[in-house]
């Protein structure tokens, strides 16, 4: 998978139609939080998303109901990788010392991460 990278702002709009999964501009504009960027703001960032292949839509007239053409599973996971391979060397094991070290952890917590590990161990 190439290296996708959204802005803030891309980001937002991704998690609206992650959310609804179909949205016309309006119900965007709607769900953007405060302050709410111009409809001509939207519809520039739409059209980048739509240029990096995160975007799709179908017209209804003279109304676009876009749709989010990548998981956010697929995406977050794109994420962290990156951020894994930025920060931490490429080290997963460098990555979760820094996150169980510096993230202040309950020991509920510690455990509830351990036994996902275990689990993915016995798989």
């Amino acid at each position: 998978m190439k290296e996708i990278k959204l802005t803030d702002s891309e980001e937002v709009i991704m998690e609206i139609l992650w959310e609804k999964e179909k949205v016309f501009m309006k119900e965007i504009l709607e769900s953007y939080p405060e302050p709410k960027p111009a409809t001509t703001t939207v519809a520039t960032l739409l059209k980048r998303m739509q240029n990096k292949d995160f975007v799709g839509y179908k017209l209804f007239g003279n109304s676009r109901e876009y749709f989010p053409k990548i998981k956010k599973s697929d995406y977050f996971k794109e994420e962290m990788t990156s951020m894994i391979d930025r920060f931490f060397n490429s080290s997963v094991t460098q990555f979760a010392s820094f996150f169980t070290t510096n993230t202040k952890l309950s020991q509920k917590q510690l455990k509830e991460l351990r036994e996902i590990i275990d689990k993915e161990i016995k798989e």
